[in-house]
């Protein structure tokens, strides 16, 4: 995979946007239309014949607001300054510091990421693997770890 294209998906934490629910480049909204698509859009009708068998049924529109949420991810990604976790100050400090990834920096690992324990842990763990091998290798690592683990 190309440099570029990983920057677009992995973000500078180590974390895989390409499989965060709101990414819009995302395999979740990828799914997410494709599920659309092939329901169609009258399911719902066949959803309330269906609920007089199995009532699971009954709760497709709640299902169908969801689905389509997650068909319409919008976010960019933090390297386009739309991340979802406000909070997070990797996204400023690699442009700061002009890196693409924490590890890259003299001062990893540091104190300012501003992320709660678990995703500290996360991103620690992250970059200090991707320091150990190349970004091509990691996302090959990562590809079919989940995003909610």
């Amino acid at each position: 995979m190309p440099y570029e294209e990983l920057l677009h998906r992995i973000a500078p934490c180590g974390l895989d946007c390409g499989k965060c629910i709101a990414f819009a480049d995302g395999q979740v909204r990828k799914a997410a239309q494709e599920l659309i698509s092939l329901l169609g859009e009258n399911f719902h009708t066949y959803a309330e014949r269906f609920a007089a068998h199995t009532p699971v049924f009954t709760e497709y529109a709640a299902f169908r607001r969801l689905l389509d949420h997650l068909a319409n991810g919008e976010c960019r990604g933090c390297r386009s300054g739309s991340c979802l976790f406000q909070a997070c100050r990797v996204q400023h400090c690699v442009r700061e510091h002009e890196v693409d990834y924490c590890f890259q920096c003299d001062a990893f690992p540091c104190a300012t990421t501003e992320l709660p324990p678990r995703l500290e842990k996360l991103w620690r763990e992250n970059n200090t693997l991707m320091s150990t091998i190349d970004i091509e290798e990691f996302a090959r690592r990562i590809e079919n770890r989940p995003r909610y683990p």
